[in-house]
């Protein structure tokens, strides 16, 4: 899942897997394809070479987290920036927060550390576990003298995990978490469970801020709704929309009850509800695309897609 983190100057990209969650920066990956363009535009008369060779592009960095503390996770997110914690030494490393579902919890939180020898019991490690490997390195020479040399062929070593600290843990059985949905400023998350619950996160706070209930099989997405939209009639004639002008809202499409509501965020009533008929799905764009002469702010918009005529429509910008 792809995501930028409130505060951050560049986009990144998040990969989720069973018990971990990886990051890549969104600069890094640009650069690769820029280079991968460049090559290919040189050599477009040339052979290719070995595609096996990974030293004509180079590997993208990424930072490795195990999540798995509490149970194998289905669905993560990175939130945003966090402070360091309390008694950890201070520099100028970027600790991010990450929440994770699943199975076996249904929300839990971790901090992230991008540098492992960061923490304390960390730094204590990375000096006495180099020295005492050294020594047990020089003490095995001394008796296999006459050990060869290995004929294996060097691989590449695989990526350590940096260190997660775990924040809070929120089980409740026999609900599993189902489907996260980060707001755009990755303030709020939106959690589907098994059994029809929607919990509204605060991510900053790690605290559920909101709850609905009887929402089986739900899917969620944020938008963005115009709060007057007779305020440029009023104004003047040609007005162009600020993000002020924009309330965040939620979108919970219910397919057992047939209907899509749209609740102000983040404790405002329902502003919007539709009858949709059954195989009808709600979209969202992972970027929003601007033209060369739209100067005005784009709004994060739904779009509802009828699975049986294919037809598809954005839902209403407007509230009232």
């Amino acid at each position: 899942m792809g995501n930028s983190l409130q505060n951050a100057e560049s986009q990144e990209l998040s990969i989720v897997m069973p018990g971990a969650v990886a990051r890549f920066d969104g600069s890094d990956i640009q650069s690769l394809l820029q280079r991968w363009f460049q090559e290919a535009r040189s050599r477009i008369w040339e052979d290719l070479k070995d595609p096996e060779d990974e030293s004509s592009f180079g590997r993208i960095p990424f930072q490795l987290w195990n999540v798995g503390k509490f149970g194998s996770s289905v669905d993560a997110a990175i939130v945003g920036l966090m402070p360091p914690p309390l008694l950890e030494l201070q520099s100028n490393q970027r600790y991010y927060c990450a929440v994770t579902i699943g199975d076996d919890a249904v929300v839990s939180a971790y901090r992230l550390s991008v540098d492992r020898s960061r923490s304390l019991v960390g730094t204590i490690l990375s000096k006495v576990l180099p020295a005492t490997f050294s020594t047990l390195i020089s003490f095995s020479k001394m008796i296999w003298r006459s050990e060869q040399p290995s004929t294996r062929k060097s691989h590449i070593t695989s990526q350590p995990f940096a260190k997660a600290s775990p924040l809070t843990c929120l089980k409740d059985p026999p609900r599993k978490g189902e489907k996260l949905t980060l707001s755009p400023s990755g303030s709020l998350a939106a959690i589907t469970d098994s059994l029809g619950r929607i919990l509204l996160l605060d991510t900053q706070a790690l605290v559920v801020v909101r709850l609905w209930k009887g929402y089986r099989d739900a899917s969620c997405l944020f938008m963005e709704m115009l709060v007057d939209k007779d305020k440029a009639s009023s104004s003047s004639t040609f007005y162009e929309h600020t993000k002020s002008d924009y309330c965040l809202c939620l979108a919970i499409h219910a397919p057992r009850k047939g209907i899509i509501e749209v609740w102000k965020m983040r404790t405002g009533p329902r502003v919007l509800t539709i009858q949709c008929p059954k195989g009808c799905r709600i979209l969202q764009p992972s970027t929003r695309f601007l033209s060369s002469f739209q100067s005005s702010y784009v709004p994060l918009e739904v779009f509802l897609l009828n699975g049986d005529s294919g037809q598809l429509s954005v839902l209403n910008r407007h509230i009232g």
